[in-house]
């Protein structure tokens, strides 16, 4: 059973930023909030003054778990800090206290945020893109986390590679268990993806011949290329996650990543995916007129490519 998913900014740095709202107006702290699209949660329980319990109010309709809502949130207070920074200034002040600023930054960094000099809010890893592949029995499930992780995969290069790993292997399996093919969790994924585009007839091994000579796309010697290489890019896909995506309790974080790392490998794994989902629905795909003796055998089935 996957874990439940914890809140991604902690009560310490929400709290840090709670503190100071006291000395804002309250129709700037309700602007921020509305800005980014939150309304208050009625249910909220009363704590504080009125400028704290305004605070609150927005903050309880938050999920804190959810990436998108915490993107915003940070937006929201980082616009909030600098407010107050401003005022400060205007009001012939330094801006916000070197000691309170210490503390902002520390209480942030618990959570892998960065507050620079100009109250600016850099998140390296606030967001995970975790994906359960347990939990990833049905295809709607899949079609959701390929969502998720394009939306969110190029602010988290290395987390949007290892879940685009995790797709590959939860649609492999998916397809398994749809198959009624037994799956090995010792399988290494090479193995499990060449089993289950053999199980779809979408290996080059296992592509039927055209029956009476007719042309068919799904035989075709383009077809064949096609499948075969995207098959080595699945593959391609899991190797750089070994390397680069997250997942193996690394000692530093891998350098050198980008967006377009992370959209290449995101993109690559959604094709495979969507490939495999739509022949696994398709009621006139070829797997489902092959004869039973055509299904392969798990422990048949080789490595290579």
């Amino acid at each position: 059973m996957p874990a439940p998913d914890r809140e991604l900014l902690s009560r310490t740095a929400r709290n840090a930023v709670r503190g100071l709202m006291s000395d804002l107006a309250a129709g700037a702290i309700a602007e921020y909030w509305e800005n980014e699209h939150f309304v208050q949660n009625p249910s909220a329980t009363p704590g504080g003054g009125i400028r704290k319990q305004l605070f609150d109010s927005y903050a309880a309709s938050v999920d804190w778990t959810d990436e998108d809502h915490v993107a915003r949130v940070l937006r929201v207070f980082e616009s909030l800090l600098r407010r107050l920074d401003r005022e400060s200034r205007k009001n012939g002040g330094d801006g916000l206290p070197a000691d309170t600023v210490a503390e902002l930054r520390e209480a942030f960094a618990r959570d892998g945020c960065r507050l620079d000099d100009e109250l600016r809010l850099h998140t390296a890893r606030v967001a995970r893109l975790t994906v359960h592949v347990d939990a990833l029995t049905e295809a709607s499930g899949i079609h959701a986390e390929l969502e998720r992780v394009r939306r969110f995969g190029a602010e988290y290069p290395d987390d949007a590679i290892g879940a685009a790993k995790q797709l590959i292997e939860a649609t492999a399996k998916l397809v398994l268990l749809k198959r009624e093919l037994p799956v090995d969790e010792r399988q290494d994924l090479p193995a499990l993806i060449k089993q289950a585009q053999q199980a779809l007839h979408l290996h080059p091994a296992a592509l039927p011949p055209a029956r009476d000579g007719a042309a068919s796309p799904d035989n075709a010697d383009s077809i064949k290329r096609i499948l075969g290489a995207l098959s080595s890019a699945a593959i391609g896909v899991a190797e750089l996650r070994n390397r680069y995506g997250t997942g193996h309790g690394r000692l530093a974080a891998p350098t050198g990543l980008g967006p377009r790392h992370a959209r290449f490998a995101v993109g690559t794994a959604s094709t495979w995916c969507e490939l495999m989902l739509d022949t696994l629905a398709d009621p006139d795909a070829p797997w489902r007129k092959a004869s039973t003796t055509t299904t392969p055998v798990a422990g048949s089935l080789t490595t290579s490519t």
